[in-house]
């Protein structure tokens, strides 16, 4: 049975931001539909449906560190929208990451705490991958 409050994390399981998202969710009592991007890809049309959702521009959601992003020409101040998400889909890493949709919208997960916003139920304490305790209230 479906999860009445459905939860989707654009997921790099490589990424402890994003590992600690999905941990986050679960914790709150959800089963979240993970979609690990680097194997899915992505389609022109859903990245921009879903940064128009998360309010982002593609080249807001675009990754530098650890990407090609650099040696595409990416991160030069005249490269189009157009042309970041072209070579988001050609390129799925350049993604940055995680990215949640949930009924409440859609945002980019860092920090991974972000994600409480997005959901209708938290947990009270939360201890991060590297110690870090977030807690509620």
């Amino acid at each position: 049975m479906p999860d009445a409050f459905p939860v989707t994390v654009f997921h790099n399981p490589a990424c402890g931001t994003s590992r600690n998202v999905v941990a986050m969710v679960e914790a709150a009592g959800y089963r979240p539909e993970v979609v690990e991007y680097l194997k899915a890809g992505w389609t022109a049309d859903q990245l921009a449906a879903l940064f128009a959702e998360a309010g982002l521009t593609p080249r807001e959601a675009l990754r530098g560190k650890g990407t090609p992003a650099a040696e595409l020409g990416l991160l030069e101040p005249e490269v189009s929208d157009a042309a970041i998400l072209a070579a988001m889909v050609e390129h799925p890493v350049l993604v940055n990451r995680p990215i949640v949709r949930t009924p409440k919208g859609a945002a980019m997960c860092r920090p991974s705490e972000k994600v409480f916003d997005l959901l209708e139920r938290t947990p009270d304490r939360f201890v991060k991958e590297d110690g870090e305790v977030v807690s509620r209230g």
